[in-house]
């Protein structure tokens, strides 16, 4: 495959980053609670060890700096190894959590009840991200998809950036082979990436969903730096990464097309409104403090103006720790990732919480417990 070595802009990502930063900073701190001085209950465990989900490497950095100036002496230590690999460390005791992209399964739950001492695991939805199908064409500077073909190019039937499927989308095209980029580790997002086309590429994706990918066709890149740094490198590219990679390395982003934005003739970008509404759409299906959501609303959405590929990440924990020093750092540090660290999480490239959503969350996080905790906890 030919490389190239370019710098520029997506106006889709450009314009995101734009109306991110108005957004966040246009909401004033009487109606978001994201103040510096939100409820952080400092104390236990001076370093805590989590792994995981690529998608939040980069809200993890935020995080982790709101936690080291709410608490003093304290930080987190955070690898980004992917979804499976953040689980496989969590069960087996050598994280303090883990996160990911997608949820426990059903087995992973009684695995995680073992390694937390008896006590259930919680999925807690932290991080919202769009996923950003981004691409490299020296001709192109705006390019509309929708599922169908999507499916089409990540499953091979379609090779060729002239097919007369995309030119049907797109008014000139180059004559150009296409080179699909797909993660090469066990991943959350493309778990998340398969269920869209599963769901909404009306039959052309029958390949099902799930952490390993099942298109049979490309090159594989480890994480979403992987794949936005082999995106920028290649000539004909296309693949599908977190949207802060994607704006990371200046790679331009397509629109989507969804049944509601072709009634409206208009295809979606990657915007706060566009995701925000996207969220909106969540629904918690899990039990208690165990805030597992239902994503399928996301993949067809019914209004024109919606983003139709949006991750969540969640951060899964112990609902009681073996030890009381774990379970009070692992509580400081998610109230300052949804407290002070979502402040400027706009600035790169992912969704704050919602008031309501964050007042979820925050008591979920509040009902975190240990098994050894003083009487006065």
């Amino acid at each position: 495959m030919s490389t190239v070595q370019r710098k520029r802009w997506a106006p889709a990502s450009g314009v995101l980053v734009t109306a991110l930063v108005v957004s966040a900073c246009s909401n004033s701190p009487a109606s978001l609670p994201y103040t510096a001085g939100a409820k952080v209950d400092c104390g236990g465990k001076q370093t805590l060890a989590a792994s995981g989900s690529t998608a939040q490497a980069n809200a993890m950095t935020r995080f982790v700096d709101a936690y080291r100036q709410a608490c003093s002496g304290q930080t987190l230590n955070y690898t980004a190894n992917g979804s499976g690999n953040g689980i496989a460390d969590f069960l087996a005791g050598r994280t303090d959590f883990a996160g990911s992209d997608t949820p426990l399964s059903g087995e992973q739950y009684a695995t995680a009840r073992q390694r937390c001492g008896g006590a259930d695991a919680w999925n807690l939805p932290v991080v919202f991200g769009p996923l950003a199908i981004t691409y490299n064409l020296a001709a192109v500077d705006s390019l509309v998809l929708d599922a169908p073909t999507l499916a089409k190019i990540f499953n091979g039937t379609i090779t060729r950036w002239d097919d007369p499927a995309l030119a049907l989308l797109n008014a000139s095209m180059p004559a150009e082979d296409i080179h699909v980029i797909y993660r090469s580790d066990g991943s959350g997002t493309t778990d998340n990436f398969q269920a869209y086309l599963q769901s909404a590429s009306g039959g052309a994706w029958n390949k099902g969903a799930g952490k390993a990918f099942n298109g049979g066709v490309g090159t594989g890149a480890v994480g979403n730096t992987g794949i936005a740094a082999a995106v920028k490198n290649t000539e004909g590219a296309i693949g599908y990464t977190e949207l802060s990679y994607a704006l990371q390395q200046g790679l331009f982003a397509a629109e989507i097309k969804t049944p509601a934005s072709r009634r409206s003739l208009r295809p979606v970008r990657i915007g706060t409104d566009t995701v925000g509404k996207t969220i909106k759409g969540a629904r918690i299906t899990g039990a208690g403090n165990d805030l597992v959501l239902d994503l399928s609303s996301f993949y067809n959405p019914a209004q024109p103006d919606v983003y139709p590929i949006v991750l969540a990440t969640y951060e899964i924990v112990c609902s009681k720790y073996p030890t009381f020093d774990v379970a009070k750092a692992v509580k400081a540090f998610l109230q300052a990732a949804i407290g002070p660290g979502q402040i400027e999480l706009a600035k790169s490239g992912y969704i704050p919480l919602s008031p309501e959503f964050q007042a979820r969350v925050s008591a979920a996080v509040d009902a975190i417990s240990s098994v050894d905790a003083p009487k006065s906890e």
